[in-house]
């Protein structure tokens, strides 16, 4: 298949990029990016095809998506751009990948489900590691129990720190996140969607660890879950950190909701912040008594009784914020190029993806060679080996993840 890589150049887009010339199926791959210069380079260095372009000349965007038959965006923020390409590859009646991390445009795309449908194009949004793993092991926590009531995803603000990417502008992904930890976010409470404020203290009882505190924080996962996971009356994604970087970001909060700050201004501060006292090297965020860096959990009800099961990511495609999300999309790619994805519509990643297929897909693209059966560590309630099974695993993820140095 001929693959269009909107953002091909940037920070997620050139994880993705590498891993796509490997993949089934690809047949030819086009490297787009708004920094032409950046994207001949990128492409010359991969031996693929590199174009200047400009998401927002509708002509331009109509005129690349000609002939192609899968477009993979990595374009952000998603808030600005997810929709107007997400209808431009519908028109095009081109298959679709992105890694759409923001709530708000999420509904939207969903929304054009009936539009895809019709013009037999299928549309996966919201693939990299959160949203994206995170949905899927969501799914995995869920089967454990008889009946979910509340499903929760969770990963490490901390974790994979951000690439070192051509220009001057502030990361999207930055941008995202400013977004999404100011004004109100979307959570799934008492069976209904509701809008409160992001950074929400939240206590968990992870089994095998035991309670930590974690903080809510905007994403498409709670809008999602709940259409798979149809049971569950109560669904949050949730950040955690270390207190001083959670101190951080609730003053940022505080700022840019009084008014004293705008977004773009945080953002930048935010990014200058995180490349003058940069986050901790990957293996170091896997200790037995914290969180892990990517995890969901669900509590529900097991033999009749209150349950509860977790399941984290042990092996990683890497250690960046680009590798761990630009190489889940790939992944997804794969799985479209070799027609395992062939039903049209919009979805997110649990509604049309088996978690256990993926996560087989997924371990051949970790440097530590993991069988799939390793690729999670799943802790569940009821266990009474709990305790040793999180510690054995969290060790053994730690050991994986320096191998990536």
């Amino acid at each position: 298949m001929r693959v269009l890589a909107l953002g091909g150049a940037g920070g997620m887009g050139r994880h993705l990029c590498r891993a796509a010339l490997h993949l089934n199926g690809v047949d030819e791959l086009i490297v787009a990016d708004l920094n032409a210069p950046a994207a001949d380079a990128f492409a010359r260095e991969l031996g693929a095809r590199g174009i200047g372009l400009d998401v927002t000349d509708s002509r331009a965007l109509s005129a690349a998506l000609s002939g192609v038959d899968v477009v993979v965006n990595t374009v952000g923020p998603f808030f600005r751009f997810g929709v107007p390409i997400l209808t431009a590859a519908i028109d095009a009646g081109c298959h679709y990948l992105d890694i759409c991390d923001d709530w708000e445009p999420t509904l939207d795309m969903l929304g054009l489900n009936d539009r895809a449908r019709a013009a037999g194009v299928t549309a996966v949004i919201g693939m990299g590691a959160t949203p994206g793993l995170s949905n899927l092991l969501a799914v995995l926590a869920a089967r454990e129990l008889d009946t979910t009531d509340e499903v929760i995803t969770g990963w490490n603000i901390e974790a994979g720190g951000l690439d070192d990417t051509p220009g001057p502008e502030v990361s999207a992904a930055v941008v995202h996140g400013i977004t999404q930890m100011t004004g109100t976010i979307r959570v799934l409470r008492g069976g209904r969607m509701v809008d409160e404020p992001p950074l929400r203290r939240t206590v968990l009882d992870y089994p095998g660890l035991g309670r930590r505190t974690a903080w809510t924080f905007g994403h498409p996962e709670p809008i999602t879950l709940p259409h798979t996971i149809d049971t569950a009356t109560t669904s949050v994604n949730v950040t955690v950190g270390s207190r001083p970087f959670i101190a951080f970001i609730q003053a940022i909060r505080w700022a840019v909701d009084h008014g004293l700050m705008s977004p773009r201004s945080a953002a930048r501060m935010a990014q200058t912040a995180e490349h003058r006292w940069p986050s901790p090297p990957m293996h170091k965020q896997f200790t037995p008594d914290r969180l892990p860096p990517l995890f969901a959990l669900a509590k529900g009800i097991r033999n009749g009784h209150p349950a509860a099961a977790a399941v984290a990511l042990r092996h990683y495609p890497g250690t960046t914020m680009g590798a761990v999300t630009g190489i889940p999309l790939a992944v997804a790619l794969e799985l479209c190029t070799t027609n395992a994805l062939t039903t049209p519509g919009v979805f997110a990643p649990e509604a049309i993806i088996d978690p256990d297929q993926y996560l087989t897909a997924l371990a051949t693209h970790c440097p530590t060679n993991p069988s799939p059966q390793d690729m999670t560590i799943t802790t569940r309630s009821w266990d009474p080996n709990a305790t040793t099974t999180y510690r054995d695993g969290i060790h053994s993820a730690r050991t994986a993840a320096a191998l990536h140095i």
